[in-house]
């Protein structure tokens, strides 16, 4: 009887030991420092390719200037030639040369090694806007989604403009009214790359008067930081997990984990979000953010 009750202290301690290494790897695991591999530039759209181009520029410079080889993804629009052809006329004309244009149109083009190998050979990948739900329902999954992760992985620049900004974070925005009143039903989500977790992008942020449904993503995922970037206004996020912002207007973020309470589970569809206790940062250029201490910093 003493020996069994001696294993079962044994077993106790062990137990607890093993809780303890196990808690303590997964807090490392899933620190924000942890989970931001490479580099990212994510415009909220309408950025200015024509006039002093500020962003792109920095997009240029990020990848290897003149000797940078861009991949420009039109998986998002419905007009992938129009978009394409803008694109290589203006990083052309900010000094690229090796522009690859490549339209994934279908999952079975997703598949193809020879579009895989077209993002491994790359210094940078482009995401144009139009809609983030192509781009996670035709990738995910596929040899070309793998193989975005593998060169972010490695520090190859991963850019998005507009719906390309949105779709770079692990849950994103679908849909959801814009200048309205933070609502239930404003919000739809769906998981987008993951390549920037334990975030919520918006874009077109301040210009379409989003900031209410922002505020309910938030609300429904408070461990989240709530990113909304204003058109022509970007954030370079640096592996280390704090980003800068750039270009001519502002970004806001939202920070949940303050909150003290809020009606979001308990709201009918229709209801008004009621939220106590938000953090919320306005940030323009010279301003950063440290994403793992959730800190402004500035430049």
């Amino acid at each position: 009887m003493n020996k069994k009750k001696n294993l079962g202290r044994k077993y106790k301690v062990v137990q607890k030991c093993t809780m303890k290494l196990y808690t303590k790897k997964h807090q490392e695991n899933t620190s924000m420092g942890e989970k931001v591999k490479g580099n990212l530039i994510i415009i909220g759209g309408a950025e200015d390719k024509y006039g002093d181009s500020e962003i792109l520029r920095q997009v240029v410079d990020q990848i290897g200037g003149s000797s940078a080889s861009l991949v420009v993804m039109t998986t998002a629009t419905e007009k992938p030639q129009e978009a394409g052809d803008e694109y290589r006329n203006v990083f052309g004309r900010l000094g690229i040369n090796s522009i690859d244009v490549l339209n994934i149109d279908t999952r079975e083009e997703a598949e193809k090694d020879e579009n895989v190998e077209r993002i491994m050979n790359s210094t940078g990948i482009f995401f144009t806007g139009g809609d983030q739900l192509r781009i996670t329902s035709i990738l995910g999954g596929t040899k070309v989604y793998k193989a975005l992760h593998d060169v972010y992985a490695r520090g190859t620049a991963i850019v998005g403009t507009s719906a390309g900004a949105s779709v770079m974070s692990g849950n994103m925005i679908v849909d959801g009214n814009s200048n309205d009143p933070a609502r239930k039903c404003t919000l739809k989500m769906a998981p987008g790359l993951g390549l920037l977790e334990e975030a919520i992008v918006d874009q077109h942020f301040d210009q379409r008067g989003r900031l209410g449904r922002l505020l309910c993503g938030v609300a429904e995922n408070p461990f989240m930081l709530g990113i909304g970037i204003d058109e022509d206004t970007a954030i370079r996020v640096h592996p280390n997990a704090h980003f800068e912002v750039i270009g001519t207007n502002a970004v806001t973020v939202v920070d949940g984990k303050s909150i003290k309470s809020s009606n979001v589970s308990e709201l009918k569809p229709d209801e008004i979000l009621a939220i106590t206790n938000v953090t919320l940062h306005v940030l323009p250029k010279g301003y950063g953010f440290d994403m793992a201490n959730r800190t402004v910093i500035r430049l």
